[in-house]
């Protein structure tokens, strides 16, 4: 099994889709989004960090002419993209109490034209994918730091396979994969633990696959949908009986068809591409996305939000409304009524669109028998992560260079009992973003080893225990000059088995109860990172440019759920 990169989509787009009679979507080119003769709708976004930001500036250039509110409960934009700049001996350096770099990739195209569109490329910095932190990323286990592939050459990578504990499994697994037993029909999802497991080898999934899934949605890899977080490799092994197999016979029939190989890719992408082609990225920023491993901005990730959040307020379409809960929402009438919005100053909106955490909506729309109206979307479990920042002055005090490392499940309770999920070397990992030179560590803490827990540490419990983990598994002993630790409660909805009919089930009751007047996106949906939620954005703001509320088209944002995954293969067939 291989989990292929879409970056290569950024080189040439065209040459992975053909002009497929399905992929004609066109992006703000809805006639009734800029007739003057329209009328004018009041929009709702609830929620104010990146989601709910890029939702209203999409929606903005889909219909200008709205007017769109945003509500958000706390006293800042951004939600979980959070940096600041702190002071320290002889400069300031900056911490990332969030998500702190972005990735080139599939839905990193919609990112990347945001960035274009907003400006912002002067401030962009790289990583590229030559320099340390790219080529040097590594798991913890059973006691020690193993760097992970690629290798500087074969024989290197054959004596790591042979050789490290963390790769037990892996080589026989891999290559038997392909003889291994289709799965049973009738099995509809699984975890990805037990995919990964029946496909390859449990050792893989326990020394390595957790740690992954530990980065990036601090979650238990034995609860995780096989379906919804590896849909290539599920629709691959029930379409051809192994991803191997499948991987193959695509590749094969599009060489001998003169097409150029590749992986099947869903069609609400390909849709995208073929639209993302027609807006240009400027050369020399392509180039270096093309280039690059991560990238980030000068001030931090924050920028992002901060130039959205300047884009909004220059727009007297677009208002936003800060320490402001939504206790609320209720359609006042199924046929030409808006959505009531319950907070301080009760308003009528025409269209509401949710960014909240899908538990926190579901319980927001109650009905008259006390009940949620939206039960599907209340059984969406999300985890807590403590994200602890520390700097030393000592500029070398890591004992490897490059990105950090992750914590798989089968490290032994006597090596984590922290519960860590990994450690970031933030000092490699993103260069350009301090004045004074030094080392900068994230520790991050919880994720699922703090499912069911009644209480989470303090800020000063944190810290310790971050400090004990860096002195345990990488020798650092020193005292930080400066140490923040932010406690995220709630923060990574969990797509647990089942993700996939829960999700249609909720389109069923969102359509039911309110109608097509409101709609969600977020990270409870399709994608926990950035590039996945700007990317959802867009899309709702694509739908809502149809108006398709006042055509009778009661979308959900969930309508993608109902095609059950619809696959294009390479030459679009």
């Amino acid at each position: 099994m291989r989990l292929r990169s879409h970056a290569h989509l950024l080189e040439s787009p065209l040459k992975h889709i053909s002009t497929h009679p399905l992929l004609s979507l066109q992006w703000n080119r809805h006639p009734y989004s800029t007739t003057s003769e329209s009328p004018r709708k009041e929009i709702a976004v609830l929620g104010g960090g990146i989601t709910g930001l890029a939702c209203a500036y999409y929606i903005s250039k889909e219909r200008p002419r709205d007017n769109i509110t945003i509500y958000e409960a706390g006293p800042r934009l951004g939600g979980w993209m959070h940096s600041t700049h702190v002071e320290v001996p002889g400069g300031r350096v900056l911490f990332e109490h969030g998500p702190r770099t972005l990735r080139p990739g599939l839905n990193g195209l919609v990112t990347a034209h945001l960035i274009q569109e907003l400006g912002l490329i002067p401030d962009v910095i790289f990583t590229p994918k030559t320099a340390a932190s790219a080529r040097n990323r590594y798991v913890y286990y059973p006691d020690h730091l193993v760097r992970m592939p690629p290798y500087e050459s074969k024989i290197e990578l054959a004596r790591r396979l042979l050789e490290e504990p963390a790769f037990r499994g892996l080589i026989w697994g891999v290559f038997g994969e392909i003889f291994r037993p289709k799965r049973p029909a009738d099995l509809t999802d699984e975890s990805l633990g037990s995919f990964i497991s029946r496909r390859v080898d449990p050792r893989v999934v326990n020394n390595l696959v957790s740690a992954l899934m530990h980065g990036i949605y601090a979650g238990d890899v034995w609860q995780l949908s096989a379906k919804s977080l590896a849909p290539m490799h599920w629709y691959l092994e029930g379409k051809f009986g192994s991803t191997t197999r499948g991987l193959f016979d695509v590749n094969t029939t599009n060489k001998a068809s003169g097409d150029n190989p590749g992986a099947p890719i869903l069609r609400r992408d390909a849709d995208m591409i073929k639209e993302m082609v027609r807006e240009q990225l400027e050369p020399d920023f392509r180039k270096a996305l093309r280039e690059c491993s991560v990238y980030s901005f000068r001030n931090g990730i924050q920028e992002l939000v901060e130039h959205l959040a300047e884009s909004m307020r220059s727009n007297a379409r677009i208002s936003i409304k800060l320490n402001t809960t939504v206790m609320g929402l209720k359609l006042e009438s199924k046929d030409q009524g808006g959505i009531k919005v319950r907070e301080d100053s009760p308003s009528t909106k025409d269209v509401v669109v949710s960014t909240l955490f899908s538990k926190t909506l579901g319980n927001l729309c109650i009905s008259d028998d006390g009940k949620t109206q939206l039960p599907a979307l209340c059984k969406t479990h999300a985890v807590t992560v403590m994200v602890v920042n520390l700097y030393f002055t000592n500029p070398k005090l890591l004992p490897v260079e490059g990105f950090g490392y992750l914590i798989p499940q089968s490290v032994p309770f006597a090596q984590n009992p922290e519960r860590a999920l990994g450690v970031i070397f933030d000092s490699d990992a993103m260069k350009g973003q301090d004045t004074v030179d030094g080392t900068k560590i994230t520790v991050m803490l919880g994720g699922h080893w703090w499912d069911g827990w009644g209480e989470y540490p303090s800020e000063e419990e944190g810290i310790n225990m971050a400090r004990s983990i860096l002195a345990r598994h990488l020798r650092i002993t020193e005292s930080p000059a400066v140490a923040r630790a932010n406690l995220h409660r709630d923060c990574i909805p969990q797509y647990t088995v089942g993700h996939d009919e829960r999700m249609r089930i909720a389109h069923a009751q969102l359509k039911s109860a309110f109608g097509g007047r409101l709609q969600v996106v977020g990270s409870s949906y399709t994608g926990v990172g950035v590039n996945d939620c700007i990317r959802a954005a867009r899309d709702i703001a694509k739908g809502l440019g149809e108006n398709v509320w006042l055509l009778g088209e009661a979308r959900t944002g969930l309508d993608h759920f109902l095609d059950n995954h619809s696959w294009v293969l390479p030459g679009g067939k």
